[in-house]
């Protein structure tokens, strides 16, 4: 195997040891109040204006997030540290001009939020998203850069990053577009670490933990994340060439971060506020398992959309349901191959995604191409204006997955050599491992080459480039899984909550096509009484409808706005189900279930 030191020096022969590198050093001596303090270096200049950028987005996001926002107290001289012209075109550019060639770059960050895409500064970690974190100089982008972290001795901090160690915590990225996509934990943080074989090179997969809870805590969690790896590999038939050999976990269970998780080239950030020992053991491992699947899908098989990626615009893609999508499918799935949840619970776990996806009123507006369009306005995306996405929008993670799912039992059922995992390493191998990017038609003419010209037509016309709805119930049989109705509850498609006067308040905007939105009652609406049966909790309010059977009709008086109302509403039937497995399963069904679930 290559020695992980012969690639090092290779890389760093390639960058230069004396090719220009753009400097950067960042320190942390106000943690307390979340403040860093940055300082760049920019040589050998083209005369004139020179644009200065804070990112506008970050690699994994498709929405805008201004990290301009959070940069202040910012200092630009030249070489000789005489103030130079600066003028502010936009809220995210500084252009400089009457400088010398260099620019120094001093600013103040503050930093509070932990999570895949913003950055957050503490006494306890500094937990830094690039792209939140560091100015830029766009046409310098093919540059090598050098960052130096100071980090709190007396905290005993250390550094985890996919960028190039130097020593002495000085790191390096061979261009823009690598360091933008390279998060660093900083932190007193525990590390764990594995060897794998990738196509006869030795790389090593870390995970980098700060978390409140036990060392044997920390090992037992080290144990599944190797179940995940090993059984995402089968899926592809090999790993990723993880550059310089590495790939990261940076995981950071601490109170005071928010739940997420976002992938990156060769590591991944893995936050949560559940500490292993509070409900994290469980609750965190399936997005270990989503985020490192991303190393293959989505970062070496890539869509054309998203290459290159843009700091300076949303990032839009009409192939999320499969980026994301069919990733999403694969995360419970990996979970039950690795053993960490059960086939039982990996079939119960099917039933809240089902619902939630194929009884969406959105299918009517968007297919699942123009659902991943939709991702710069949700994807943490914050608007003050109300929308109505509960009616016109389906999450391209739950709708892919549902696809996945429905791909899956589809090629299982029309030939039994045929399967979910077969496609994806074809089109690994055709697109993933020689990072070719790909775009639908790909996807489509892959799955044509791979299952036939009928079995692909039918499913892109069908449920990709429309929005039908697959027939689960032929295909769950096949797996001996069955789909339990709840036609017989009746059903008005209101959710209730009890505000602080313990009256039913209607919570939500009201799903299009229920009895609740064909009798008017909207969002804000508080039911009063029921046929004149008035409740004053959730369960007396679940207790009122459940009297009435399907088709039935039923006198409801609320208040709008302080206005006491009267409607007439037919219930309807409850359109949920749930997915069960057969009591008396045939056996040629049991073993393709066991196929489709068991360990690789």
């Amino acid at each position: 195997m290559k020695s992980l030191q012969i690639i090092f020096l290779l890389l760093l022969t390639h960058i230069g040891f004396s090719q220009v590198r753009n400097e950067y050093e960042i320190s942390f001596q106000n943690a307390v109040h979340h403040e860093a303090e940055v300082k760049a270096v920019f040589t050998n200049l083209d005369g004139g204006t020179i644009s200065l950028r804070m990112s506008r987005t970050s690699p994994g996001r498709y929405a805008l997030h201004e990290f301009a926002k959070n940069v202040y107290n910012v200092t630009i001289t030249d070489s000789k540290g005489k103030d130079v012209t600066v003028t502010r075109p936009n809220p995210h550019q500084w252009d400089v001009s009457g400088h010398d060639g260099t620019l120094n770059v001093s600013y103040t960050l503050f930093a509070n939020r932990g999570d895949g895409t913003y950055a957050q500064i503490d006494e306890t970690h500094a937990l830094l998203n690039i792209p939140a974190t560091f100015m830029y100089i766009p046409t310098l982008k093919e540059r090598p850069v050098q960052v130096t972290f100071t980090t709190r001795e007396d905290l005993n901090w250390k550094v985890s990053t996919q960028l190039i160690p130097l020593g002495g915590n000085k790191f390096l990225a061979p261009n823009l577009q690598y360091f933008m996509d390279s998060p660093v934990a900083i932190s007193d943080h525990t590390i764990k670490e594995f060897k794998v074989d990738s196509r006869g090179t030795e790389h090593t997969i870390r995970l980098a933990i700060r978390h409140l809870g036990t060392e044997e805590e920390t090992d037992q969690y080290f144990e599944q994340i190797k179940a995940i790896v090993a059984q995402e590999k089968a899926v592809f038939g090999d790993y990723p060439n993880f550059d310089y050999g590495e790939y990261t976990f940076l995981a950071c269970y601490m109170p005071q971060v928010s739940r997420d998780g976002m992938e990156h080239r060769n590591s991944t950030v893995l936050t949560s506020p559940k500490s292993l020992d509070e409900g994290g053991m469980k609750g965190n491992i399936g997005t270990v398992a989503h985020e490192f699947f991303h190393a293959w899908n989505v970062e070496r098989i890539r869509p054309i959309s998203l290459e290159p990626f843009d700091f300076e615009e949303a990032n839009m893609s009409g192939e999320l349901w499969f980026a994301e999508g069919f990733t999403s499918y694969y995360t419970n799935l990996i979970l039950c191959r690795a053993g960490i949840i059960s086939q039982d619970e990996y079939i119960e776990k099917l039933t809240g995604t089902y619902n939630y996806v194929w009884n969406s009123p959105a299918l009517q507006y968007f297919n699942p191409i123009e659902m991943s369009y939709q991702a710069p306005f949700v994807d943490a995306a914050k608007s003050v204006d109300p929308v109505n996405r509960r009616n016109t929008f389906v999450s391209y993670y739950s709708y892919g997955s549902m696809l996945g799912l429905a791909l899956d039992l589809s090629l299982r059922d029309y030939k039994d050599e045929l399967n979910l995992d077969d496609y994806m390493k074809l089109v690994w191998n055709k697109y993933g491992k020689n990072e070719i990017p790909y775009t639908i038609e790909n996807l489509f003419f892959t799955l044509r080459e791979y299952a036939g010209e009928s079995f692909a037509d039918d499913f892109f016309e069908n449920y990709i480039f429309d929005s039908q709805i697959p027939d689960f119930k032929k295909l769950f049989s096949s797996v001996a899984i069955n789909l339990k109705s709840n036609a017989k509850k009746a059903y008005l498609g209101v959710d209730i909550k009890f505000n602080e006067d313990g009256r039913a308040e209607v919570s939500k905007y009201v799903l299009k096509g229920t009895p609740a939105y064909e009798a008017g009652i909207e969002k804000g609406d508080i039911i009063v009484a029921i046929d004149n049966q008035s409740f004053s909790d959730k369960n007396q309010f679940n207790q009122a409808i459940a009297k009435y059977k399907p088709g039935k009709k039923a006198t409801i008086i609320y208040e709008r706005l302080g206005v006491e109302l009267k409607t007439i509403v037919k219930l309807g039937a409850d359109p949920s189900v749930e997915v069960t497995q057969f009591e008396k399963p045939n056996k040629k069904a049991l073993l393709k279930r066991e196929e489709w679930l068991k360990a690789r």
